[in-house]
């Protein structure tokens, strides 16, 4: 069995006050301690991915904030307090400054990843 804490996960993803620190924790899976200060708009960041949005699934619970998820389907509303499901095709955006837990997918959430650090290179 794997256990971690959020000061023991190592950083795969930080700046402009982002924070994203992920660990695969087996079985294929990894979890993630977000932080996106309010503002944060990751469309941007996904151009060039399926319709770009993130393909990844994510299931978490929003510890802290708002946040606002474009789908095709259109816009979701999370709050502090919520569990979640994320299915593929999704684009984050910080209604207010927000803290999730996010289990994931291990190699579609690095294909992600990848791909949004090439997007800021």
């Amino acid at each position: 069995m794997t256990a971690t804490t959020r000061t023991d996960t190592p950083v795969a993803m930080e700046g402009d006050g982002l924070e994203l620190r992920m660990r695969d924790v087996g079985g294929d899976m990894s979890v993630a301690f977000v932080r996106f200060p309010k503002g944060t708009d990751m469309g941007p960041a996904l151009k060039g991915q399926p319709d770009d949005l993130c393909q990844c699934p994510h299931w978490g619970y929003l510890l802290k904030g708002r946040l606002k998820m474009r789908t095709k389907a259109g816009d979701e509303v999370y709050e502090a307090g919520q569990a979640f499901y994320w299915p593929p095709g999704h684009a984050p955006e910080a209604l207010e400054d927000c803290e999730y837990v996010d289990f994931s997918p291990t190699k579609e959430f690095n294909e992600v990843i990848d791909h949004v650090k090439a997007q800021s290179a």
